[in-house]
């Protein structure tokens, strides 16, 4: 219909009481877990590399339809090949290596709008399903290759590699036991944070508020601050989102209730026309009847009246039919709201069961800890000098096209692509 023409572009009890322990190991229980242990968050946006797996999707605003349209050849999984290029349809080859997704998004936009001769681009965005692998090797349970995440140290990546490998001494054991507790408790922090966020951000949503409240469990760690920015942005992209579709809706019931209007006004002339026709016609058929006046002209009265009247019914047709769009933009505009609160409901009741396992393993872990420096009291001291001489790190990492070996501790933060190596001495000096 011509008129949706007229629209603007713009229009996601199961552990026990501690067992009792003697106060001083306690003690040293409690002094060690208290700090959430949580790597520096970085600043600057990540930087794709070869092996990356991204998610492409292009939508397009559609003003006859009042919603986005998806491009189905573009949107989709991609990988970054080993020459640093990202293979689109369309849009042809990108450059992505060392490039932010934004900027890879923003030149798949632009190469789009050119190859269609479009007089707006369209609106891509690029996701990082999965970053580069990282390898772990050594003295580790389960040698091999593991998704990267972000806040990944050796630790970490000791953790998801199972641990310390079987068969150490009886001493070294226990040691193995804490760091493996340790780092999965370390892991769960940093986990647990991101989703105190998420739910700050979701209850903000909920509740129609522009910023996040930070509650304050969270404002009492270090990365709260980064964790709330990325989880406003989050929040700031569905909001503009959600407002974009509404305006739409708003734009379409306002058009429609225009037509309406002038509709209405074409109904009025037009049953002013039909009285009249039908007034000359009586008083020529009157002369008709005294000889006065010919047939044919009271013949063509009639078909005139007849035309007039089958554009009066055109016209009543075109009034309920804008009515019906208008009616059905509004229930719309009901279910999309309806639609945003219920997905905002159910994200809330995932991310809070999400947090009760949460909190249940970490509890396990912290009791694993507590097991493990009752048999080995000195397995706390492992951050320092001690563990240097029972476990060795190190990181074989490509810099500059040249391989470099690293040496590295527990909390040395790990890259894409990187090689954790793992080495266990003997005894300890």
């Amino acid at each position: 219909m011509r008129l949706v023409r007229q629209l603007s572009p713009a229009a996601r009890n199961a552990i026990y009481a501690l067992p009792r322990l003697c106060r001083a190991t306690l003690g040293a229980v409690v002094l060690l877990v208290q700090p959430a242990l949580l790597s520096p968050a970085h600043a600057d946006p990540y930087k794709l590399g070869i092996m990356d797996k991204l998610s492409v999707r292009v939508v397009e605003w559609q003003t006859a339809e009042g919603q986005f349209r998806e491009w189905p050849g573009i949107t989709g999984e991609y990988i970054v090949g080993p020459n640093g290029d990202l293979a689109l349809p369309f849009a042809g080859e990108l450059n992505a290596v060392g490039r932010s997704t934004s900027e890879v998004a923003r030149e798949i936009a632009r190469n789009l709008q050119e190859r269609f001769g479009l007089p707006n681009p369209p609106e891509a965005s690029v996701e990082i399903l999965e970053f580069r692998p990282i390898f772990v090797a050594g003295e580790v349970h389960t040698p091999g290759k593991y998704p990267y995440d972000p806040e990944m140290t050796v630790l970490k990546a000791i953790s998801l590699a199972g641990g310390m490998r079987r068969g150490l001494n009886e001493g070294q054991r226990f040691e193995r036991d804490f760091i493996n507790a340790r780092g999965s408790h370390e892991v769960l922090v940093a986990e647990r944070a991101r989703l105190m966020a998420k739910k700050a951000r979701l209850a903000s949503e909920e509740a129609g508020e522009e910023k996040i409240a930070v509650p304050q469990d969270l404002a009492a760690i270090p990365q709260a601050r980064t964790l709330i920015e990325d989880e406003t942005a989050i929040m700031e992209t569905n909001r503009n989102a959600f407002d974009l579709r509404l305006k739409g809706l708003d734009e379409l019931q306002t058009l429609y209730g225009n037509e309406i209007t002038s509709l209405s006004k074409k109904v009025d002339n037009q049953t002013r026309q039909v009285d009249l026709y039908k007034r000359e016609l009586q008083k020529t058929a009157k002369l008709v009847d005294q000889g006065l006046a010919v047939s044919s002209r009271a013949l063509g009265l009639e078909t005139t009246l007849a035309d007039t009247q089958s554009n009066l019914l055109d016209l009543d047709a075109a009034t309920l039919r804008a009515k019906q769009e208008m009616n059905k933009a509004a229930l719309d505009t009901i279910d999309l709201k309806n639609e945003r609160k219920s997905k905002i409901a159910l994200d809330m009741q995932e991310t809070k069961s999400q947090l009760d396992e949460n909190a249940l393993q970490l509890q396990m872990y912290r009791q694993l800890m507590a097991e493990a420096l009752v048999n080995a009291p000195t397995a706390s001291q492992l951050t320092g000098s001690d563990a240097a001489r029972l476990i060795s790190y190190s990181i074989v990492r490509t810099v500059a096209s040249k391989i470099q070996e690293i040496p590295a501790t527990e909390t040395t933060p790990v890259q894409p692509g990187d090689l954790v190596k793992v080495s266990v001495t003997n005894e300890k000096s």
